[in-house]
């Protein structure tokens, strides 16, 4: 299972954890098969402990499983995936690294080093590469690019931060200027490198433990899985899709000039979704969004919130909303992965503030009447922080197990503004 085909190395991929591997790596394949795109991928491993040395074993070659819920009924897809063509590791040949930026058929860089992956440290010097961040990597790997006298690359980062390809441009500019790497230099990276925001929607649930026994089951230790679901939103310029042909191969993938829309909506019906009913679901005994979804009380509230509240209060067309929203609630009843509410529930008063405050107040601005159901989520939330079953910073804790419901609402810290206003809607929902 472990042959290949040879193809041309385009793709350049900082990562080789299970994220990428069942997505970016996925649509790479899908590509390849429907188009004459032919891409191989080179993974360099980000940080000195990896696994490389496994996909390596495998000649870079594994299976990957998608698990969810398709038309109605629990599906599971297998996929061989066999485009990534080799693995570097800086931290053993900085050079084999420094020398992919010998190969003019390099096109494109993604990457998926963490949230706190894409970062400046002043402390960073050229000399003490390898150990040094990802974008002073970066920088050194597009100074010899620059110096051969070769075009840039395309960025589509993957790290879960807001603008990261903006971002990862800037930390790159500071250490052009910090290592004096000259204005030409600058020049080239501003004219010949396209640095794409992206927003990624997958949950990928990497190799699956304690599933080995059943029959049948693939004998590859890079074994990934993931839900069915995937978006990909990449803010770049249209011309992406004839270098990168993935609009061909039946992928919901979109490129536009405005991602910050597909972030709303994400993160008020999918994740604001979920902070609006985990509070409830853990003060009435809930276990796991799965079981959410079976209780008819529950998955009832929740998409209220989501179909009456919620996405009233969002711009995209209403078509598009409803099915992204159906798509969501398919997910939560995924039967495989089984996402326990306690883990949502971390820091669940910073995670309301963003995902589901702003739908609650537009609610209020766009109609002039109150949201019944996400008013009745804020008092959950407060009824939930004056039990011990809270998770959340020691100071944040301590405040809303103590304090009133007007103290709470009034305190701009916790959300960003005073909210007191809606002290008498709330208060008539706790212990309701």
């Amino acid at each position: 299972m472990f042959s290949k085909p040879t193809r041309c190395e385009k793709i350049i991929q900082f990562g080789e954890g299970g994220f990428l591997r069942g997505f970016v790596d996925w649509i790479v394949q899908l590509t390849n098969e429907a188009t004459d795109f032919n891409a191989g991928v080179v993974v360099v491993q980000p940080i000195e402990k990896g696994m490389c040395d496994q996909l390596e074993a495998q000649n870079c070659v594994y299976t990957h499983m998608m698990r969810g819920i398709k038309n109605g009924a629990p599906t599971v897809i297998t996929k061989k995936i066999d485009c990534i063509s080799r693995t570097v590791q800086p931290y053993q040949s900085w050079d084999s690294y420094l020398a992919l930026a010998e190969n003019r058929d390099f096109r494109f860089v993604v990457s998926n080093t963490t949230e706190s992956g894409i970062a400046f440290d002043e402390k960073d010097l050229p000399e003490k590469a390898p150990h040094i961040t990802f974008p002073a990597k970066l920088t050194l790997l597009l100074k010899k690019r620059f110096e051969l006298g070769l075009d840039g690359f395309v960025f589509l980062p993957c790290e879960l931060i807001d603008k990261n390809g903006s971002t990862l441009k800037s930390c790159v500019l500071r250490y052009a200027e910090l290592w004096g790497l000259g204005k030409g230099f600058i020049k080239w990276l501003e004219e010949k490198n396209t640095f794409c925001n992206t927003l990624v929607d997958r949950i990928v649930t990497g190799y699956p433990h304690g599933e080995e026994a059943e029959p049948g089951w693939p004998q590859d230790k890079m074994l990934n899985t993931s839900e069915i679901f995937h978006l990909w939103v990449i803010e770049g310029p249209n011309w992406i899709v004839k270098e990168f042909p993935f609009d061909k191969a039946d992928l919901n993938i979109l490129v536009t000039d405005d991602l910050e829309r597909y972030r709303t909506r994400k993160v008020r019906i999918l994740n604001g979704a979920h902070t609006a009913m985990i509070p409830y679901a853990l003060l009435s005994g809930v276990e796991t969004v799965g079981d959410c979804m079976d209780n008819a009380e529950i998955s009832a509230f929740v998409k209220r919130c989501v179909y009456e509240e919620i996405i009233p209060t969002l711009d995209l067309p209403k078509e598009e909303l409803l099915d992204y929203a159906e798509n969501v609630f398919e997910r939560f009843c995924n039967p495989f992965i089984k996402h326990r509410c306690a883990s949502i529930a971390l820091n669940s008063v910073s995670k309301f503030k963003v995902r589901v405050l702003p739908s609650l107040l537009e609610y209020i601005r766009r109609t002039g009447k109150m949201p019944e159901n996400l008013l009745f989520s804020f008092a959950k939330l407060i009824e939930f922080y004056k039990t011990d079953m809270t998770d959340d910073d020691p100071e944040v804790t301590a405040f809303m197990k103590t304090a009133d419901v007007r103290t709470i609402l009034a305190n701009e810290k916790l959300w960003g503004e005073d909210v007191s206003f809606l002290t008498e809607e709330v208060e008539r929902r706790v212990n309701a």
